[in-house]
C-alpha cells in the first residue's frame, strides 16, 4: 500500500464562492461570456477584481448590481 497522500479537490458551490471566474459567472447568471467581459472591462467596474490579467467577479457586489439593473 502506498503512503502517498491523495489530494482531493474541494468543490465549493458557486453561490458560496466570494469570487467567480467569467465562466462561473456565466453559469451562475445565464449572462453570456462576451457580455460579462464587456461589463467588466473598465477599471471602475465595482464588481471586478483583477488578478494579473485575470478577471474575477465579486459575487455579492455583482448580485447587488444586477438587482438594480433594468437591462444589460
Amino acid at each position: 500500500m502506498s503512503n502517498a497522500i491523495k489530494k482531493e479537490r474541494l468543490e465549493v458551490p458557486i453561490w458560496h464562492k466570494p469570487f467567480l471566474t467569467i465562466e462561473e459567472a456565466t453559469a451562475y447568471t445565464g449572462i453570456g461570456r462576451d457580455t460579462l467581459r464587456e461589463m467588466t472591462r473598465f477599471a471602475d467596474c465595482p464588481f471586478v477584481l483583477w488578478v494579473g490579467h485575470r478577471r474575477m467577479i465579486k459575487r455579492e457586489l455583482f448580485d447587488e448590481y444586477i438587482e438594480k439593473m433594468y437591462d444589460i
